[in-house]
């Protein structure tokens, strides 16, 4: 195969990365300098950068502002909400989420990491590991982000010092190690001045790895659909009963996993009524096989009783149906999560009531043990929570599918997403007690 041919291949490849870290360890920074030396970067973008810069009597851009977008973001020089940026080497192509550092916006990092392929975590080379970097890596993990990048950042302000960056990588690949993070890579960096982000660093010849975009770009990325079980939530239901379409029932979504076929047996979740898939429309068209992330148009060989938040999926591993959930959670309201607590679940395109039955536990990340009963969760807390729902869910563990392991709580009076929740096992439970359920009995 040729290398032209290696190239175009290579860039038809997506990989969706988050980054996270503390307070001021640069984050925006490292965004704004990968975007600015991988030539990422409009001439007007760079232009109004640097008018910005001026305004604020930088003597250089800063390049922190290619991403902090917010007003408030750029008043107060830090990340507030997820910032989303779209480019692409002649390697691979990329969806980034610059995630904030401050604890009050852990909820943001959850939301940028929970469908990145991979995490990069700064650390500031004069602080080393600190309580939020901790937070960052045990959600990393909860979310099961397959790949983890320690960028130790500001080795300038270090001396480029190579003891200090052996004993943050140390410290950090121990930590998070120990929370499952299955692959830990630590790159030193510095932002500001460019070292080992997409160029290596004249001032660190001790290391010999690769710079951050070099990872990137060459970082496995699984695209093989038939990996996970097939799963197609329904999210609408389409019956034209037109002249030219008098019979047609067909369930229309988007494959949250794996493959569908024409003439597969199948399940109907979570009623368990079977049928076989006679038919897929994509893009106005019949076809025969059809996979995640496609949006397509089912039709069963039976006439069944199927609506949105029903799920169809292979009779052959389609997920148990359960009304009692165990589930590891970040707490992301203001206001704590209760034991009794009545609440909205929202999983793929169904949402059902339920109730907090217990809190058996919730992460300490300072040693990684579990504090048994503690009898609620804050904002930003990771804990265990048994949930009981008044309709059964075909819920997944999270292990096997973070598409249909995942859901959400919601305050059912304000429609306010509470929690996030990932279904079975993630982190080892401590014992808790049962919560009183009265005035729910489901």
């Amino acid at each position: 195969m040729s290398t032209v041919t290696d190239t175009t291949t290579a860039a038809t490849s997506l990989l969706r990365f988050a980054t996270a870290g503390s307070v001021d360890d640069g984050k925006s920074t490292l965004v704004g300098r990968l975007l600015h030396d991988s030539k990422s970067v409009l001439a007007d973008q760079l232009e109004a950068v640097e008018h910005a810069s001026r305004s604020r009597g930088a003597g250089a851009p800063d390049l922190a502002l290619l991403t902090d977008g917010l007003r408030a973001e750029r008043e107060q020089g830090i990340t507030i909400d997820v910032a989303y940026r779209y480019f692409a080497t002649p390697r691979r192509r990329f969806i980034l989420a610059d995630t904030p550092g401050h604890v009050q916006y852990t909820r943001n990092m959850v939301t940028g990491a929970s469908t990145a392929q991979a995490a990069v975590v700064l650390v500031d080379a004069r602080n080393g590991v600190v309580e939020q970097t901790r937070r960052h890596a045990a959600v990393a993990a909860l979310l099961r982000v397959p790949h983890v990048v320690l960028a130790v950042n500001k080795m300038d302000l270090a001396g480029y010092a190579e003891p200090v960056f052996a004993a943050i990588a140390e410290e950090f690949t121990a930590y998070a190690s120990g929370l499952g993070v299955p692959e830990i890579t630590a790159i030193p960096v510095s932002a500001l001045a460019g070292d080992n982000v997409v160029a290596p660093s004249a001032h660190m010849d001790w290391y010999g790895g690769p710079t951050v975009l070099e990872y990137l770009e060459t970082v496995p990325v699984v695209t093989d659909p038939t990996a996970d079980p097939a799963r197609f939530p329904v999210q609408y239901t389409i019956r034209p009963q037109t002249a030219e379409h008098p019979d047609y029932r067909g369930y229309a979504g988007r494959i949250a996993s794996g493959v569908l076929r024409v003439g597969e047996p199948v399940t109907v979740l979570p009623s368990g009524r079977t049928s076989t898939i006679a038919a897929i429309d994509a893009l106005g068209q019949s076809v025969d096989v059809a996979w995640a992330p496609q949006s397509v148009t089912v039709r069963l060989a039976d006439d069944l009783d199927v609506s949105r938040g029903d799920l169809i999926a292979p009779t052959a591993g389609a997920p148990q149906v359960t009304r009692d959930v165990e589930a590891t959670v970040c707490h992301l309201a203001d206001q704590p999560l209760l034991p009794g607590a009545r609440v909205l679940l929202k999983h793929t395109t169904r949402t059902v009531r339920a109730i907090v039955k217990d809190i058996p536990s919730r992460l300490t990340l300072d040693d990684l043990s579990q504090h048994p009963a503690p009898g609620r969760l804050e904002a930003n807390d990771i804990g265990r929570v048994t949930l009981r729902t008044a309709e059964p869910l075909a819920l997944d563990p999270y292990a096997r599918s973070r598409h249909t392991g995942s859901f959400l709580l919601i305050d059912p009076g304000d429609g306010t997403t509470l929690t996030a929740g990932m279904a079975g096992e993630a982190f080892a439970a401590g014992p808790g007690n049962q919560a009183d359920d009265e005035g729910w009995d489901f």
